[in-house]
C-alpha cells in the first residue's frame, strides 16, 4: 500500500497518531520493530502500545487534576488510547488503570481494522530523507536510529532513568495481615467501595529495618554512560528516595495517612489506627490476579528484591510475576530542536511525538502523538494549523515542549497546572476548578474550529 505519512514506532504516541490520521482519510505506514526480530531492553512482547512501567493513566478527575483534564480533552478528540483504556479498565480508586494485555490488544485490533493503516514489523535505522514522517520511537529508541537523530539534530541526546515496579501474584499475599482500602476511602468515578488498594502495614521497627535494607541492598551496576544520567522524579527508584532521608518514603509512596488498619483496631479506634508506614499494591489486570507495588521502582538486583520485599508484612511468601528494573530513556531538547508544530527545524518533513520529545507519562505521550497526527493530517489537507489554547491541558503541554520550557535545563515533564497561564486573581482553594473550567470552555471553542471526523 502506498502511504501519505510514515510513522516510526508503534507505542502509545505512534498508535494514537496513526488513528488520528486514518480517521481523517490519510494512508499510514506504521513501522514497529518489535515483532520483526528486535526488542527493547524493557518491553516484554510485540503488542502495539505495550505499557512498560505502571498500568496507571493516573487521575481521571477532570475537575481538579491536570492529567484528568488531559483525559477529558483527548476523549473529546476521539482518542484511541482513551477508547482502549476504557475497554481495559480495572479498579484503581479515582485513578484510571488498565489491564495491560487487554489494552494493547484493543489498540492493535482498532488499528488493524482501519483499511488505510498498514502495520509493518520492521526496524528503521535512519530518518527518512523525504516524505511526511512522525518519529514516535519513545524513550528506548534503537541505537542506529538514535544515532541518525543525533546526526540530524547536530547535538548529543539528553537522557534520564525510568524504573519499573515489581508485580505480585494476588494469591501469594497474606490478607490476614493486609487489608483493602483506598486512601481516605476515596471511591472511583464508577462508584466503587473505596477498597481499590491492598495495604501492607509496617511498625516503626519494621520500617526502619526495611529502610536500612534498601540502603544496604545490592544494586545493579551502572554502565559508564549511565553514571551521570539524572533520574526523573516521577519514576525515582525507591532506594534513591530512601537515601534522601529516613522519613522520605513515609512522605512518599509509603505514606500511611488516610489508611485505617482494621487489624489494629481498639475500643477507642474501632476502625483501626494508621500504621507507621504502608506499602500499597494496585490491581494490574482485569482478573485481579496481578498487583503492582506502587512507587517501588528499583535498581536492586533481583535476588535482593525478593529477599527484601518478602520482609514486608503480608508479602512474606510473595510470588513475583515481574521484578523491578531500570533502563535509560532518551529524549530531545525539544524547545531548541522542534518548531511549534513538532517539526524538526533541520528537517521539517519530520515530526517527533511522544516521550522522545520530553513529555513524561503514558497519557502525555499519547496526547502529543494525537496532536502530531492532527497536524500531519491538516498539512496533507492544506488546512492551516491552529494550536489548542495554552489554557488547555493539551495546549499547555505542547507549548512547554515546543518552546516555553527553559532549553538549558529542559527535563521530562508531566502535565500539571504549573504549565498553564496563571490565575492569580482566583483564591488558591478554587484555583484547580478555575483552571479546568477555563480550559474546558477554551478547548470547546477551539474544537468548533477543528476538522473533527464524524
Amino acid at each position: 500500500m502506498s502511504y501519505d505519512v510514515h510513522i516510526i514506532g508503534g507505542g502509545l504516541a505512534g498508535s494514537e497518531a496513526a488513528w488520528q490520521l486514518a480517521r481523517r482519510g490519510a494512508r499510514v505506514r506504521l513501522s514497529e520493530m518489535r515483532g520483526g526480530g528486535d526488542m527493547t531492553p524493557a518491553h516484554q512482547g510485540s503488542g502495539l502500545a505495550e505499557l512498560v512501567c505502571s498500568n496507571s493513566f493516573r487521575s481521571d478527575d477532570d475537575e481538579k487534576n491536570a492529567v484528568g483534564l488531559l483525559h477529558h480533552e483527548m476523549r473529546r478528540l476521539d482518542s484511541l488510547i482513551m477508547r482502549a483504556g476504557e475497554a481495559a479498565r480495572v479498579p484503581a480508586g479515582s485513578a484510571m488503570a488498565v489491564d495491560r494485555e487487554v489494552f494493547s490488544a484493543e489498540v492493535e485490533k482498532a488499528l488493524g481494522q482501519q483499511s488505510n493503516i498498514e502495520i509493518v514489523r520492521e526496524r528503521i535505522d535512519a530518518l527518512p530523507s523525504s516524505g511526511p514522517t512522525i518519529v514516535a520511537t519513545g524513550p528506548l529508541t534503537a541505537a542506529a536510529l538514535a544515532q541518525s537523530i543525533v546526526a540530524a539534530t547536530g547535538q548529543d541526546r539528553l537522557a534520564f532513568f525510568d524504573a519499573i515496579a515489581p508485580i505480585v501474584h494476588f494469591d501469594s499475599i497474606d490478607m490476614d495481615k493486609c487489608w483493602m482500602q483506598s486512601r481516605w476511602n476515596k471511591v472511583d468515578s464508577a462508584g466503587g467501595e473505596g477498597k481499590d488498594y491492598i495495604n501492607c502495614p509496617m511498625t516503626r521497627e519494621q520500617y526502619l529495618a526495611f529502610h536500612q535494607g534498601l540502603l544496604d541492598g545490592e544494586k545493579g551496576e551502572f554502565k559508564e554512560w549511565e553514571t551521570s544520567t539524572p533520574y526523573f522524579d516521577g519514576c525515582m527508584p525507591i532506594e534513591v528516595m530512601a537515601a534522601r532521608g529516613v522519613d522520605t518514603l513515609r512522605f512518599g509512596p509509603m505514606k500511611p495517612v488516610g489508611l485505617d488498619n482494621p487489624h489494629d483496631a481498639t475500643p477507642e479506634f474501632p476502625q483501626g489506627r494508621w500504621p507507621h508506614a504502608v506499602v500499597q499494591l494496585r490491581q494490574d489486570n482485569k482478573l485481579g490476579t496481578l498487583w503492582n507495588m506502587v512507587g517501588f521502582q528499583t535498581k536492586l538486583k533481583h535476588a535482593e528484591q525478593v529477599r527484601l520485599f518478602r520482609t514486608i508484612p503480608g508479602l512474606e511468601n510473595a510470588e513475583f510475576a515481574r521484578l523491578g528494573g531500570l533502563h535509560r530513556n532518551t529524549f530531545l531538547n525539544s524547545p531548541t530542536l522542534l518548531d511549534r508544530q513538532l517539526r524538526l527545524r533541520a528537517a521539517p518533513h519530520i515530526r517527533f511525538a511522544g516521550q522522545i520529545t520530553g513529555c513524561e507519562g503514558y497519557v502525555e505521550s499519547a496526547a502529543v502523538g494525537l496532536l502530531a497526527g492532527i497536524m500531519a493530517a491538516d498539512d496533507l489537507a492544506g488546512i492551516p494549523w491552529t494550536a489548542p489554547p495554552a489554557t488547555s491541558a493539551m495546549g499547555a503541554l505542547l507549548a512547554h515542549i515546543t518552546g516555553d520550557a527553559e532549553a538549558d535545563s529542559y527535563q521530562p515533564m508531566n502535565v500539571n497546572f504549573g504549565l498553564f497561564p496563571p490565575l492569580h486573581e482566583v483564591a488558591k482553594k478554587q484555583r484547580k476548578e478555575a483552571y479546568t473550567g477555563r480550559a474546558k470552555a477554551d478547548f470547546g471553542a477551539w474544537l468548533e474550529s477543528m476538522r473533527v471526523p464524524a
